[in-house]
Parts: C-alpha cells; sequence; structure tokens
C-alpha cells in the first residue's frame, strides 16, 4: 500500500448498468458461511419470539430484494447538477437522502467524494455491511473474504482487477463500513457531460462507480438528453 492511502475507521457519531464481476477466488467457506448461519438464526429467534411471523420476515426480505442502484444513481447525478443539493449531501447525507424518499433507518451514512487528488473505495471489513436503500443488495464480490481483506491491504491492486488504473500522485482512502455506519462514494463527474440532463447522467452512474471500484465511463455515442 502505498504511504498516502489511508484507511478510514468507523467514527464514533459526536460508498445498474454493467457491473464489473470481479474473477477473485472462491472462499475457502461452508456454502452458507458464518453470517448466513447467523442470518438464518436471527430469523427463527425473531420468529419463535413473535416479533415478526414468517409472512412478515419474507415481506420485508421482498421489499430490500427490490431495491436496485437506481436510487443512488439519480442522487448521484442530482449532486453532480445541484451545488446545493451536493453540499448538503456531502454535509449531512442520510438528511439529504430524504429528498427522493430513502430512509436509512438506525445507520449512519457518510458519503466521500472523489476529486482530481483523491480516490475512494469502501468495504465491509467484518462482513457484509451496505447501504441498501440506495444501492439494493451487495453483490457477491463484495462479502467475499478476498475483497473484504484484500481492499484494506492493497487496495490499488483490487482496484486494477476492476480496470481502474490509479496515478501514484492518487491518494486511495478506503472506507469500512459497521453495524452502524454506512459509506457510499460520490463519483467524480466525467468530462464531456457538460449540459447532460439527471436522466441521461444515471445512465452512467453504475453501482460499481458508488462502491468505488470502478470510475464512470462516458460512451463514444450519446444523447445528452
Amino acid at each position: 500500500m502505498a504511504d498516502d492511502d489511508l484507511i478510514h475507521m468507523p467514527i464514533p457519531a459526536h460508498h445498474q448498468g454493467h457491473d464489473h464481476e470481479l474473477t477473485f477466488q472462491p472462499d475457502e467457506e461452508e456454502s452458507l458461511g458464518h453470517y448466513g448461519v447467523m442470518e438464518m438464526a436471527v430469523r427463527e429467534l425473531m420468529i419463535e419470539k413473535g416479533i415478526l411471523d414468517a409472512g412478515e420476515f419474507r415481506q420485508r426480505v421482498e421489499r430490500i430484494d427490490e431495491l436496485t442502484p437506481a436510487m443512488g444513481a439519480k442522487v448521484v447525478a442530482r449532486a453532480w447538477t445541484d451545488p446545493d443539493f451536493k453540499k448538503r449531501l456531502l454535509e449531512n447525507p442520510t438528511e439529504a437522502v430524504t429528498d427522493f424518499g430513502i430512509v436509512m433507518g438506525h445507520v449512519t451514512l457518510y458519503v466521500v467524494e472523489n476529486t482530481s487528488d483523491v480516490h475512494n473505495v469502501v468495504v465491509c471489513t467484518l462482513c457484509s455491511c451496505y447501504p441498501k436503500p440506495l444501492l439494493g443488495a451487495p453483490p457477491d464480490w463484495y462479502k467475499s473474504r478476498n475483497y473484504r481483506t484484500r481492499t484494506v491491504s492493497e487496495p490499488r491492486k483490487v482496484l486494477a482487477e476492476f480496470g481502474t488504473e490509479l496515478g501514484g500522485d492518487m491518494e486511495v482512502r478506503v472506507h469500512d463500513s459497521t453495524a452502524d455506519m454506512r459509506y457510499m462514494v460520490l463519483p467524480a463527474r466525467p468530462a464531456g457531460t457538460e449540459g447532460w440532463s439527471e436522466e441521461a447522467l444515471t445512465a452512467i452512474i453504475t453501482r460499481d462507480c458508488m462502491i468505488g471500484v470502478t470510475v464512470p465511463q462516458v460512451p463514444s455515442k450519446h444523447d445528452p438528453h
């Protein structure tokens, strides 16, 4: 890891389209894995204690499954086109995303901005904490032990495997999500998109861009409207 690469660990209260599928080696775990077993145990305990019945639990899971990165893309596109909203998003993201009807619940959302000098990438080293209201369910590679460990120890190599090559003068910041905190990356708006509508911009904002493993790409032929 370069000397200027930073790992941002949790800070107590006072990151659609053709997303790249990383070819990590599979984890050497049983099919469910530790957290899969824990999820099943918690579900069964909640049903046993009468907190939720099986039907209510299934409905909640279905609602989560319906979430997609499209909502996060709308938030990013608005930030790219509305300086006041961008300021609010960076200062108090949990509140700002309510403009889109997004409720983060018990977790605090942090939005970290990519610039010409800084590139951010999000990971959950413990399990698979992820901003589901904005990005939907996490991809399998995000939950893998390979990604969770290597993104911390060698972020530039991991990013390169996604096709994101960074110059040596670019500072890489790794943000570790927790049960109480979620990160989303605000990608840098690419050159050549001046005058594009929010709808057109959302088409180039992918899930992987908002995790930070890739950057938005501008198609050679594109209708900006």
